[in-house]
């Protein structure tokens, strides 16, 4: 499974794509100078139970790092990820 990234100066999304299918997608949108706030988080239903939802936000957790960014998890999904996973909470605001 390939993770890409689009970011624009206001919002962005990560999308899993398997196979040159569409797997999952999460969006995100600015909340000023290094912080995001992860907004919604789907998979596609062929892939549900495959671990694709973890998979995105475990890559903008490693953007997180990388670029010095915080997040803050309103989506549901997101925020269990979060919730479950001490780990992660470095990148937290």
């Amino acid at each position: 499974m390939n993770i890409e990234q689009v970011n624009d100066d206001k919002k962005g999304w990560f999308k899993a794509v398997e196979e040159g299918q569409e797997a999952g997608l999460m969006t995100y949108v600015w909340a000023g100078p290094g912080k995001i706030i992860i907004d919604h988080t789907e998979v596609s239903p062929e892939f549900s139970g495959k671990g694709v939802g973890k998979a995105l936000v475990l890559e903008a957790v490693r953007y997180a790092r990388e670029s010095k960014v915080k997040i803050l998890p309103l989506c549901p999904f997101a925020k269990s990820v979060f919730d479950k996973n001490a780990d992660l909470q470095d990148v937290l605001f």
